[in-house]
């Protein structure tokens, strides 16, 4: 059962700095800004590593409408959270399905996309239902903090590694809002985290069950229907299997675990003297996280 909304109550943490209004105002990047003329149409068609991440996530982020409609209705009442979700998270998130999709048809027009979508869709759309999301809306917040840390290492691991300069920009474009979001769900988390007040514990917890998810629910049913048209002499569990080390190398090479156990760790607002400490799990936290997909 969802907590009861908290209205227009707005913490001073909730509030936007000048720089921030600057760029909510600023125009945000559009499909049309990438100039696919410019890729190595020769050379994307044959990386079948790009082609495995690119298509996996096209489906997850066309699919994200579900997840905003169980989010709109779990947070019902909010007026900070509802209108923010419905007028930023879930275009651009839609938005990089819809890019990501085009960068898939367009370089590798063989691939039944759409079939496929509807094929991952009548899978995933049994699980992203609103009895899975957590039991309070801050921690549901937090988990959603680690989803979209998970995003971003994802998105700047694929910037690192595009060697096609439209894909590495698109990477860079996405990469960046999904930053932007972790910031506001974290933002929102801080604000329902004064009201209810949850344990470190309990938030810990939180955050540790869906770090623990993200590279294994929702990736695992998408690639469900990207991985035969690939290359492979693997079986599907196998071929995943080796999906999942090669993405988690990407991930080594490009994202720092500075930044993404930062992310992890953020929502559980440690005190200084304890920041030090807590500093020297992030190895162990970021091979945790790394390991929980393969």
């Amino acid at each position: 059962m969802a907590d009861p909304p908290l209205g227009s109550h707005r913490s001073p943490s909730s509030s936007l700095s000048k720089r921030q209004l600057a760029t909510a105002t600023r125009r945000h990047w559009q499909l049309e800004d990438l100039d696919f003329d410019r890729a190595d149409a020769a050379s994307v068609s044959r990386d079948w590593l790009s082609f495995r991440i690119v298509a996996t996530a096209s489906f997850i982020e066309t699919a994200s409408d579900l997840y905003a409609r169980n989010l709109r209705e779990f947070f019902a009442g909010d007026d900070e959270v509802v209108p923010w979700l419905a007028s930023t998270w879930e275009p651009e998130e839609l938005r990089h399905g819809a890019a990501l999709r085009a960068y898939v048809e367009r370089f590798w027009p063989a691939f039944e996309w759409e079939e496929r979508f509807r094929a991952f869709l009548a899978e995933y759309s049994r699980t992203c239902i609103i009895p899975e999301l957590e039991a309070s809306r801050s921690l549901e917040l937090a988990a959603r903090c680690i989803v979209e840390m998970g995003t971003s290492a994802l998105y700047r691991a694929l910037h690192g590694y595009a060697r096609d300069p439209v894909l590495r920009k698109l990477a860079g474009l996405i990469y960046s809002d999904e930053v932007q979001h972790y910031k506001h769900f974290y933002r929102h988390f801080q604000r329902y985290h004064q009201h209810e007040r949850q344990s470190r514990l309990r938030v810990g917890r939180t955050l540790l069950k869906r770090l623990l998810a993200t590279r294994g629910e929702d990736g695992l049913c998408a690639y469900r229907q990207v991985w035969d048209f690939a290359p492979t002499d693997e079986p599907f569990d196998a071929d995943y299997g080796v999906f999942g080390r090669e993405l988690t190398a990407l991930i080594r090479r490009h994202a720092p675990p500075e930044m993404l156990t930062h992310m992890i760790l953020k929502p559980l607002d440690l005190p200084p003297p304890v920041i030090g400490a807590a500093a020297k799990l992030s190895g162990p936290l970021y091979r945790l996280w790394l390991s929980a997909g393969n």
